[in-house]
């Protein structure tokens, strides 16, 4: 930076720029955007690929897991492409699914630099190993593959970053994260988010947050030797003979080189020539790495145990044996199993495990033993394939999974959150018949297990989610046994109590999430009266966010009742209760347009289902598959998220408002 520019204070403001960028778009001027859930494949990975470590090893796992693996490289103009040369030519002759984009990353970063008032115009003389300044991010990158992904139907977009790229910091009120946002399991998560509302359906992830560098460099040379000797993390790198070659003297090469040498690895392998490898190890007792203290600490250490560097007094010091080092660490913060899709973990554990010292936990501020493959948390839901490649019950009773549950917080803890959280979602739903082959709570189940998995998915803080409300208004289905029933009196003053007492706790948005279409007028008849006695926001969510899409995925027409779309959902969720044998068509066509009620055009109209379905079915549940299901999962979900982020950002005030 230009001096003038130095001595400048933080400031945290609720606003830090007036920009507005307007996109108009001349070349296709009639063209409207629909939100549209892609068709991708969860079991088809792309790997963004740079021909470092992280994603060599991430490429080596997977193939050997025999799952469909795409390495996607992104072309930069500028010189970062000399990084991912010599793995991109390798992978080219290896993989047909390789592929390359091309993009001008670096010319417009460069141009970026030059024309910043506060930077120094001789920035590119300037030997350093940091960014003059940190504009340009992994963003970029993914979002220059994402039409690979869609064309390819990839449901998976993995990058590197291990156990230390996570690191939430806070400087004078400002949270920030050392620059690293864009390697933090926070970005992977807000991505995946992004993704979900638009419809994407694509998950982006890393499997490698449990490891130190050292235990990732460890695993590539030890178990994929072959793929190692491409690796090049050197951004000062040239070419030579159609091959790149590490500068041998940047920061990134003395970490590269000298973990390599600290596990008895050859640096030779990947480039190094022998007075490279020798000057460097002279280097680094002389100007250190950069690495999370205590790796670099046990970096250290392995080296002087081994005898590969010589050191003064003041450099030994710093060593220090530090066996998490060597180990898989899982924390809160920067490493949690449940941000690994859950059909990955234990494969991709077991192979850690082979060359790690066990794992850790941090349990308050200590690491204890874990463990992890006996661990509950092996089996948690990944929150952006809410029901993707396994059965889903409902969440489990660790602290991830109630943190949003009000019924597990005590007083002071709901105390806490209500100063950050004003958003409440109430599942409602009813016990009543669902044909011969579904379970009677499917409405409440459904409705319970939807309202938990869109908690997962939103950014922290999380809405809460209230105890459901089971029973509705099913007088309909009474001639069915098993169908228990409450009066519209009861249900709609019951959920009025309920709304008042939130309100009163500090609730200013409550979004009622119906899983029972015939309690639509109840609710609607409550959350009026809520909104009229406590001047909050109340919604009542029946399926209007997600109808439109759903109704594309299914086959049946006039889908009512136990049908296509509640079976499929069911086998997505639950199949062991799901009785497909005693399934039938039971499609009810009406003479009537205007009877339909799935048209848009049906009006609202009542009657006992005895007197239309012998069964109780009002649908075609034959046609239904898990398939399907997890597609409606996935609608649901993605569109319900959207809506619950806009409303955490929204105060009353704005919600409100008149906009014309």
């Amino acid at each position: 930076l230009k001096k003038e520019y130095t001595g400048l204070q933080p400031e945290k403001k609720k606003r830090y720029t007036s920009a507005e960028i307007i996109f108009v778009n001349t070349s296709f001027p009639d063209y409207a955007q629909h939100w549209e859930l892609w068709p991708v494949d969860k079991k088809h990975h792309c790997v963004l690929s740079s021909g470092g470590k992280d994603s060599l090893l991430t490429y080596g796992i997977l193939k050997e897991l025999n799952r469909e693996v795409h390495p996607v490289f992104i072309n930069e103009s500028g010189r970062h492409w000399f990084t991912a040369l010599n793995a991109f030519q390798h992978l080219s002759r290896a993989d047909t699914n390789v592929a390359r984009v091309w993009t001008n990353c670096d010319r417009i970063y460069n141009w970026m630099l030059r024309h910043m008032p506060f930077i120094r115009q001789d920035f590119q003389e300037i030997r350093s190993d940091e960014y003059p300044i940190r504009l340009w991010t992994v963003a970029v990158f993914l979002f220059g593959a994402l039409p690979l992904a869609k064309k390819r139907n990839l449901g998976r977009l993995l990058i590197g970053d291990e156990y230390d790229c996570t690191n939430r910091l806070n400087h004078k009120g400002i949270t920030h994260y050392n620059g690293l946002y864009d390697q933090s399991r926070y970005f992977d998560n807000a991505l995946s988010r992004y993704f979900m509302k638009k419809g994407w359906n694509i998950s982006q992830f890393s499997i490698l947050r449990s490891l130190s560098e050292l235990l990732i460099i460890k695993i590539l040379a030890s178990r994929y030797p072959d793929l190692q000797r491409h690796q090049v993390s050197c951004h000062a790198a040239h070419k030579e003979h159609n091959r790149t070659i590490p500068c041998g003297k940047c920061e990134k090469c003395r970490r590269i080189v000298g973990m390599l040498t600290a596990i008895g690895a050859n640096p030779e392998n990947c480039g190094y020539t022998a007075e490279q490898i020798q000057d460097i190890l002279y280097q680094i007792p002389l100007r250190k790495v950069h690495q999370l203290g205590s790796d670099a600490s046990h970096l250290y250490y392995l080296l002087l145990k081994s005898e590969a560097v010589h050191a003064d007094k003041e450099f030994r010091k710093l060593a220090r044996s530090n066996p998490p080092a060597e180990m898989l660490r899982f924390d809160q913060e920067r490493s949690r199993l449940m941000d690994m899709p859950a059909d990955l973990r234990n494969p991709v554990i077991r192979i850690f495990l082979e060359y790690a010292d066990g794992a850790v936990k941090m349990t308050g501020k200590k690491w204890l033993h874990y463990d992890i493959l006996n661990s509950p948390d092996m089996m948690d839901s990944y929150p952006f394939e809410p029901l993707e490649g396994m059965a889903s019950s409902l969440p489990g009773e660790d602290h991830e999974h109630t943190q949003f549950l009000w019924s597990a917080m005590s007083w002071p803890s709901l105390r806490d959150r209500l100063h950050t959280v004003d958003v409440a979602i109430l599942p409602c739903g009813s016990i009543e018949q669902h044909g011969p082959h579904l379970p009677v709570d499917t409405d409440i189940f459904d409705a319970d297990l939807l309202a938990r998995k869109v908690a997962e998915a939103c950014s922290d803080p999380k809405p809460f989610v209230l105890p459901p409300v089971c029973y509705g208004v099913s007088y309909h289905h009474e001639d069915f046994p098993g169908t228990l029933s409450v009066s519209n009196e009861s249900l709609s003053r019951y959920i009025y109590d309920i709304g008042i007492s939130l309100a009163k706790n500090g609730i200013k948005k409550l979004v009622i999430l119906n899983g029972h279409g015939d309690n639509s007028p109840t609710l609607n008849f409550a959350a009026q009266m809520i909104n009229r006695d406590a001047n909050i926001f109340v919604c009542v969510e029946s399926g209007e966010s997600s109808d439109t899409d759903i109704y594309k995925v299914v086959d049946s027409s006039n889908d009512i009742h136990a049908g296509e779309i509640e079976t499929s959902t069911s086998l997505a969720s639950r199949p062991h209760l799901v009785d497909m044998d005693k399934a039938e068509d039971s499609n009810i066509d009406f003479n009537s347009p205007y009877m339909n009620l799935t048209s848009t055009r049906g009006v609202p109209w009542y009657t006992r289902t005895k007197k239309i379905s012998s069964s109780g079915v009002m649908g075609n549940p034959t046609k239904a598959s898990r398939e399907k299901g997890q597609k409606i999962w996935d609608i649901m979900v993605a569109h319900l998220v959207r809506f619950i982020e806009e409303l955490k950002k929204s105060s009353l005030d704005e919600i409100f408002q008149r906009k014309y």
